[in-house]
């Protein structure tokens, strides 16, 4: 199985369609190394999703949306999540758009297994800049 880290092409067809929208419910999943995530990915799925104490299906709601842009680059960017008390074993995620049929947004690899035991798991995302926001289209 294999996380390879991509903006989807749903996303960047949906984008086309003005399907995505301010007030949408985004989310963000945490998977496991079984997973297969990939540009390819077009919606939220269960499988290869982490299990266990502190996290719940489907991820967490996104908060601290914003948009910016600079050197005709534009990208959208969250707060950093975080599981409180957490005892998982992750090695990407996917965010996608809960309010829009679970559409897949962007698929992230960690690049290893990350593991929290009883502790705080926090995703933290890039800066949000022309070279180094999470999602970006330039």
């Amino acid at each position: 199985m294999t996380i390879t880290a991509a903006i989807t092409n749903a996303y960047k067809a949906d984008i086309q369609d003005g399907v995505h929208q301010p007030g949408d419910d985004y989310r963000i999943a945490l998977y496991s190394s079984s997973a297969t995530l990939n540009v390819d990915t077009a919606a939220y799925t269960a499988t290869g999703e982490v299990v266990g104490t502190g996290y719940t299906a489907g991820g967490k709601s996104l908060s601290g949306r914003a948009v910016g842009g600079a050197s005709n680059v534009r990208w959208v960017d969250f707060s950093d999540p975080v599981w409180s008390g957490a005892s998982i074993t992750a090695r990407g995620a996917l965010i996608y758009n809960a309010t829009r049929s679970n559409k897949a947004i962007a698929v992230l690899d960690f690049g290893a297994d990350i593991s929290a035991s009883g502790a705080p798991f926090t995703v933290e995302f890039p800066v949000p800049a022309a070279a180094t926001a999470l999602i970006r289209i330039g």
